[in-house]
């Protein structure tokens, strides 16, 4: 199966943010955890498992017509 990457994603960049996420301490985890949930111009909220796709595909369709 051959997947697709997001538009501007090559294998090296995901190996790059995959080998940055690995080598990353525990105290800077938090610390980016903290930095997400306190972004203003992000809101995190609690999405029932059985509607992520629907989800995902409302905001793929809202970014596609803000391009």
């Amino acid at each position: 199966m051959t997947q697709k990457l997001p538009s501007g994603w090559t294998e090296d960049r995901i190996r790059g943010v995959v080998q940055s996420y690995d080598e990353q301490s525990e105290d800077d985890q938090a610390e980016e955890i903290e930095r997400a949930l306190t972004a203003p111009e992000t809101t995190m909220m609690s999405v029932p498992v059985e509607l992520v796709d629907e989800v995902r595909t409302l905001i793929a369709k809202l970014r596609a017509t803000a391009s």
